[in-house]
């Protein structure tokens, strides 16, 4: 009988060999099999100082999954046997109330990482600190930051990482690809206020994105941002499986459909559920919310939409001292591109996030905002007794 480790090993050895060329008839389950929880102790060890940890209250929802033509107003099941790659919006480092430049250190580690993907479907992911999106970054303009980038051991293929905050050759990506147990840093000085992507920039690219290694980086202007009272994170993805959407097991990545610009799954934060099972958004009437929002891609842009809200500020292309739009309904953002959004919870219910491209709805990406509070009849009430007012669009 042949050693399975010594296959797996040899399958491993010969993907990091030839990683620079990747080949679209490269038919990867073999290497995947059986490595399931690979770096769970790695995700769980990955710095604090980065990937903050933010515990939030349940939210009501519903128990059932969520099905073809239903996934807008219906829940995913949870999976607590599958390792969870997906980010909470709400891991958001405070606000910066220093008034001065500072030296500011960054740290990440690329990880490769099987999880949840769907119902009963897992995926390989490579990620930033084990999560997708990798961890929000906040420095202030004129901060000298350094960014150190380590690759887990564990990891198959080569990392690095590209900073569109950084003003220098290929964002840092030029300077270093590190391999599996490698490390590389390097330092720049944050020039630009804004809200911008980062990214691995390992080739190809695309892939690297695809399988969740991008993020985003707040860069604040000298007076700060004005206070609300809550902030969130919130990225948009695509994910290229041979498999269609849907299939139960551990699904293969495809290249083919990666270059041809079809995706299986759409996603908010990670995985489909994240943002509705794990991780919905919450907020009390009256409050005001900011959602930080990012497309990672690597290929569609997004026509985000709260339904049911309208945005009070849009500081479009993450330009933060640009004067806001004001009442926006639907924003467009493209692939590494990001907006900041604003608004004021006046009723109180359970708010949906989208792409208003609404087919992609039917793949994954959705998301939920519950706003508590009392009702507020004279802005919005049914004129029938016993109407329902979940569940339509706006």
């Amino acid at each position: 009988m042949p050693d399975k480790s010594n296959q797996s090993t040899t399958n491993r050895e010969a993907s990091l060999s030839s990683w620079k060329e990747y080949a679209p008839a490269v038919n990867r389950r073999s290497l995947l099999a059986g490595t399931a929880g690979l770096a769970v102790g790695s995700m769980l060890s990955a710095s604090t100082a980065v990937a903050q940890s933010v515990q939030t209250t349940g939210a009501p929802h519903a128990s059932t999954a969520g099905n073809s033509g239903n996934r807008l107003y219906s829940s995913n099941p949870t999976h607590p046997s599958m390792t969870d790659i997906s980010q909470n919006p709400a891991n958001v480092p405070p606000p910066i109330t220093r008034t001065e430049p500072a030296t500011v250190r960054l740290e990440f580690e690329t990880i490769e990482i099987e999880a949840h993907l769907d119902t009963n479907t897992q995926y390989r992911f490579w990620t930033f600190n084990g999560k997708v999106p990798g961890p929000f970054q906040r420095v202030r303009v004129g901060d000298t930051v350094e960014v150190y980038l380590k690759n887990n051991e564990d990891s198959w293929f080569a990392h690095n990482i590209d900073l569109h905050a950084v003003t220098g050759p290929g964002g840092g990506a030029t300077l270093g690809s590190p391999g599996p147990g490698e490390d590389y840093s390097f330092r720049f000085k944050a020039l630009n206020p804004g809200l911008y992507v980062y990214h691995c920039a390992v080739a190809p690219v695309a892939l690297h994105i695809a399988n969740g290694m991008y993020g985003l980086i707040l860069v604040e202007p000298e007076g700060g941002l004005p206070p609300v009272d809550r902030e969130y994170y919130v990225m948009q993805g695509e994910i290229y499986t041979e498999e269609r959407f849907g299939t139960a097991g551990l699904l293969n990545e495809s290249y083919d459909k990666l270059i041809d610009e079809r995706a299986e799954y759409l996603v908010f934060n990670g995985h489909t559920g994240a943002l509705t099972e794990h991780y919905p958004l919450q907020a009390k009437v009256g409050e005001t919310v900011r959602i930080f929002f990012g497309v990672g891609g690597p290929n569609y842009i997004s026509s985000f939409h709260v339904i049911g809200e309208i945005f009070d500020r849009v500081y479009l292309h993450g330009s933060l001292e640009t004067p806001p739009l004001e009442n926006v309904q639907t924003i467009a953002v493209p692939a590494g591109g990001s907006a900041m959004v604003e608004f004021k919870c006046e009723v109180p219910g359970r708010y949906v996030l989208v792409d208003h491209a609404l087919s992609r709805a039917e793949r994954g990406l959705a998301g939920y905002l519950y706003v508590e509070g009392d009702e507020n009849p004279d802005v919005f009430t049914s004129l029938d007794s016993d109407s329902e007012t979940e569940g339509s669009e706006n």
